[in-house]
C-alpha cells in the first residue's frame, strides 16, 4: 500500500530534525576518534563486538535532543535499546556503525539516523563526521555534501554483473553456507572489496558501485541505508527478495537488472 504524502512543512520539519541529531552526534564522536587511550568493550563474548564510550556519547546525545525536539516519537538505538512512542515514527540510531574501523583509526564508519513508519524507513543519514562528508535520501530528497560541496544522489544504471563492483564488509559474511553464496556473485563480479560497513551504502547511493552483499544485520544497521539508496534510485532487499527493514541478509543494488542478477546466484 503506498503511503498517503506527507504535508511538505512537516517533511521540512523532520529534515531539520535529522540534520540537527547528525549535527550534534560529529562533535561527540570526533572528540574520541584516533584517541590513544580509547577503551573498547565487548559485547560478544562469544567473539568480539566492540563498543566505545564514543558509541554511548552520541546515542545520548541524539536521544536528548529528541526528546526536547521529537518526545512523541519512538527511538530504536543500537546501544540504548527502545524507547516507546506515540506518534507511529520511529527514530532508528547506530551512533557509530562500523566501531572496528573507528578503533582501527579507519574513516569509513558513520553515524546512521533513520526514521521509520509502519512500513519501513521514510528517511535516513549516512554522516562521517571525520570526512565532514553526508548523505541523505527520503521525502524527495537524495543529496550527498562534503568537501567538494552538495551534489545529487544517483546510483549506477544497469550493467552486466562481470562489470560490476561488490562490497561486503566481513570476507566471511555470515554462515558457511551464506558465504559460499557471496562468493558465487564475488566470482562473477569484476571486483570485490571488503571492510567499509555503512560507507559502502554510501557509495552505492552515489554511483560508485553496483552491489552490496552482507548478512546478520539489525534494523538499525540498515535502515538509514534503504532510505538512502532508495532514494538515489536503487533498492534494498532480503536475499529472497523481500522487505528488509528489521535486518538480516540484506542486498543493495544500483538497478532492479543488477538485483536480478545477483538475487539468482544467491540462492543457487
Amino acid at each position: 500500500m503506498p503511503r498517503p504524502s506527507m504535508p511538505e512543512d512537516l517533511a521540512a520539519e523532520l529534515w531539520r530534525i535529522a540534520h540537527a541529531l547528525a549535527d550534534a552526534a560529529r562533535p561527540v564522536v570526533l572528540r574520541h576518534f584516533r584517541s590513544h587511550d580509547l577503551i573498547a568493550g565487548n559485547k560478544d563474548a562469544g567473539g568480539f563486538d566492540p563498543v566505545t564510550a564514543a558509541d554511548h556519547a552520541a546515542e545520548d546525545v541524539i536521544r536528548a535532543l529528541l526528546q526536547d525536539e521529537r518526545p512523541q516519537d519512538a527511538i530504536l538505538g543500537e546501544e540504548r535499546g527502545h524507547h516507546p512512542g506515540a506518534s507511529g515514527l520511529t527514530w532508528v540510531i547506530d551512533p557509530i556503525d562500523g566501531t572496528r574501523g573507528f578503533l582501527s583509526g579507519t574513516p569509513t564508519w558513520g553515524v546512521l539516523i533513520a526514521l521509520s513508519d509502519a512500513q519501513g524507513p521514510l528517511l535516513g543519514i549516512i554522516d562521517q563526521p571525520y570526512i565532514g562528508e553526508r548523505f541523505w535520501g527520503g521525502l524527495g530528497q537524495a543529496f550527498v555534501e562534503g568537501p567538494m560541496g552538495r551534489a545529487p544522489l544517483a546510483c549506477r544504471p544497469a550493467r552486466e554483473l562481470a562489470q560490476a563492483i561488490l562490497f561486503t564488509t566481513f570476507p566471511e559474511v555470515g554462515t558457511p553456507d551464506q558465504r559460499a553464496a557471496f562468493e558465487r556473485v564475488s566470482a562473477r563480479a569484476r571486483l570485490t572489496r571488503y571492510g567499509m560497513d555503512c560507507y559502502a551504502y554510501a557509495l552505492l547511493a552515489a554511483g560508485q558501485i553496483d552491489l552490496v552483499i552482507e548478512a546478520g544485520l539489525q534494523a538499525y544497521d540498515v535502515q538509514a541505508p534503504i532510505a538512502v539508496i532508495e532514494a538515489a534510485g536503487g533498492l534494498v532487499t532480503d536475499w529472497q527478495g523481500r522487505p528488509v527493514h528489521d535486518g538480516g541478509q540484506v542486498i543493495a543494488a544500483a538497478n532492479r537488472e543488477i538485483h536480478a542478477a545477483a538475487l539468482e546466484l544467491l540462492n543457487g
